[in-house]
């Protein structure tokens, strides 16, 4: 520690006093009633804990200097801090005999190795944070270019639906969050200067993300774009107010950590209210999301080859935050714990999106590929012509079993405005077959139904859609009535 301090003679003798993180020392005087004697009497002289800032004290390093025709003491100097383990060291001034208080300004710069420019400026807890974030960094980064190239395969194929794109909004929020958090450190790392409104804008990002993938998963959970096109109002309000709540006890969590979180007392985020508060809310979103799933493999219990991998391991996604914390209250030393749970946060975050990925993937061999609705017939389904009290299956679609079967017609394509061809579309149909209900005729393609209606003059890309589901092939002849 090197040290610099100035205080006007007035002021003399005041003291720097040095408490180490034993339960005699810092915690037995923070915040209680003891008298400046008694808190000054835990210290021991020989451990050279007390800085005695007078020119009497030849270790000050102390001086007199005039300043505005007034005596200042100026004392520079530093002290090596030495011990069998990592501690947090805890400076207070005292001068127990005034009768007018304190005044001193002081200039502290304290490092923990001369050798190693990686730890010098950082606390001990925080060791190899910055080194674990930067190569997180790189991985979340090649994770988002991988989704960016998925998502253009999904686009093509009309299969980009909204629970993807949530999920790369969370990726890149992510990313844009350990961004933050590695300029912030490397500042620190240069300069030694810690700048904790940078370091909270980064958790903001990190909330966000949090907060969308979340979002995703209970939706998901609901079987939005995978068994039905919209949610019921009811089922809308209640994840908008859920998502609400969620929202402001992140808020809470940041104003206290600014402005609230005494770090003196507090060396951990999870070590006040704010912090339970997250943690019920992540278990309370977990139990929306198995309520979710289990409705909805009781509904479409052919979408099982994708609901139970993703509900085993997004369970697990959901409980591991917890029991981190959990294991890190109760297990891991308090000079350990931020950077160990720093990395395996990172961790459990990167498998959370990686498996995510692997689960919809557009490829023939995955068998647990979610998505079998195109996003231009959930467009149609939800035209606002259909006369009223027809069906309209954009709330919930039909079943659909995960095998190829008859390909869609080739006049497909030029009709709903696509451009690419592939046989990755084989993978989303199945054999049609026609019913009747309510008076007009349902044509079943894909797992969709899209009804048809006698009346109905139009031409337009609807009804010419409508005409292909009719028989599979695409062949029509005159009148616009099918084969």
């Amino acid at each position: 520690m090197n040290f610099e301090f100035e205080y006007p003679e007035a002021y003399e003798t005041q003291n720097i006093l040095l408490y180490y993180d034993e339960p005699g020392q810092w915690t037995s005087v923070y915040n209680t009633d003891k008298s400046c004697y008694q808190k000054e009497s835990v210290l021991r002289p020989e451990n050279n804990q007390v800085i005695n800032l007078t020119t009497r004290y030849s270790w000050s390093g102390c001086s007199k200097v005039e300043r505005d025709s007034k005596n200042w003491l100026v004392c520079k100097g530093g002290r090596s801090f030495r011990s069998v383990r990592e501690r947090w060291w805890f400076i207070a001034v005292s001068n127990c005999e005034s009768n007018k208080g304190l005044s001193l300004n002081y200039k502290l710069h304290m490092t923990n190795s001369n050798e190693d420019d990686w730890q010098k400026e950082f606390s001990a807890d925080e060791f190899y944070i910055l080194q674990v974030d930067i190569g997180f960094f790189l991985l979340f980064v090649l994770l988002l270019a991988i989704s960016s190239y998925v998502a253009s395969l999904l686009r093509s194929r009309q299969l980009f639906h909204t629970t993807f794109k949530m999920y790369m909004t969370a990726l890149a929020f992510e990313c844009v969050y350990l961004l933050i958090k590695t300029i912030a450190f490397a500042i620190q790392k240069d300069t030694g200067m810690r700048y904790e409104a940078v370091l909270v804008l980064a958790r903001v990002f990190q909330g966000i993300s949090l907060v969308i993938f979340l979002l995703m998963l209970i939706l998901m959970g609901k079987g939005y774009t995978i068994t039905r096109g919209r949610l019921s109002h009811s089922g809308s309000v209640k994840i908008t107010v859920f998502i609400s709540f969620y929202s402001i006890s992140f808020i809470v969590v940041f104003v206290n950590e600014l402005f609230i979180r005494d770090p003196g007392e507090q060396l951990y985020l999870y070590e006040n209210i704010a912090g339970y508060i997250l943690i019920s809310k992540r278990l309370l979103g977990w139990l929306w999301f198995c309520y979710a799933i289990f409705f909805t493999l009781k509904n479409y219990p052919e979408k099982n080859a994708f609901y139970y991998p993703f509900f085993i391991i997004y369970t697990c996604w959901f409980w591991l935050g917890p029991i981190i914390i959990f294991i890190a209250m109760t297990g891991i030393p308090l000079w350990m714990r931020e950077k160990t749970v720093n990395g395996v946060e990172h961790l459990v975050d990167l498998i959370g999106f990686m498996i995510f990925l692997v689960l919809t993937r557009p490829t023939s061999a995955n068998t647990n590929f979610p998505y079998h609705v195109r996003t231009s017939q959930i467009g149609v389904m939800l035209d606002t012509d259909v006369p009223s009290g027809a069906s309209r299956e954009c709330q919930s679609f039909s079943g659909h079993a995960y095998a190829p079967s008859t390909p869609l017609p080739p006049a497909y394509d030029e009709i709903m405005g696509a451009t690419n061809e592939t046989s990755f579309s084989d993978m989303f149909c199945v054999e049609n077959s026609m019913t009747r209900q309510n008076g007009h005729t349902r044509s079943k393609q894909n797992g969709v139904s899209i009804d048809k209606f006698p009346h109905d003059k139009s031409t337009n890309k609807k009804n010419l859609y409508n005409k292909f589901l009719a028989n599979g092939t695409g062949e029509s002849v005159g009148n616009g009535h099918t084969k």
